[in-house]
């Protein structure tokens, strides 16, 4: 049970860099670890209360550079199944789920990283961010994702 809520938190927290990354902050992966950042963050949010072990930084490292580097061909996704959405009507917190759960999908070890639970980890995710509504969307863009991709296979 340890592995998935350590997975699960280092998925929260590479969600958080690829915002303040949207956001244009120069936070870089290299600076949040810094033992001095982490430990200036909240206490009272359960997330910050440990910093992240070699594993989980390796993981969340992985994920947030992977997220810039492949940030065009993602969101070239999210408007295709977003069916007609533009990104600057998607919330910044849902463009953030999307791109790290798709860029598991498409770039992590199935076995590492099945593609349902990264859907599912999103999902978890996007409840505790956003509405319901954004929940479903979120879903569904995913949902469609993989559906066309099977399908292609």
């Amino acid at each position: 049970m340890r592995e998935t809520m350590t997975r699960t938190a280092a998925r929260r927290l590479a969600v958080q860099l690829v915002f303040a990354a949207a956001a244009g902050t120069d936070l870089s992966v290299e600076d949040f670890f810094q033992s001095d950042y982490y430990s200036a963050l909240p206490p009272e949010d359960e997330l910050f209360a440990e910093a992240p072990d070699e594993k989980q930084r390796a993981y969340i490292t992985a994920l947030v550079e992977g997220v810039a580097g492949h940030v065009n061909e993602l969101d070239g996704y999210i408007e295709k199944y977003s069916r007609g959405w533009k990104l600057n009507r998607i919330s910044r917190t849902a463009l953030s789920v999307l791109r790290c759960a798709l860029y598991e999908i498409l770039y992590m070890d199935e076995e590492d990283v099945p593609d349902s639970v990264a859907v599912n980890e999103a999902v978890e995710l996007a409840k505790g961010f956003d509405e319901p509504e954004t929940v479903s969307f979120i879903n569904g863009i995913l949902g469609s994702f993989l559906r066309e991709r099977e399908t292609a296979e």
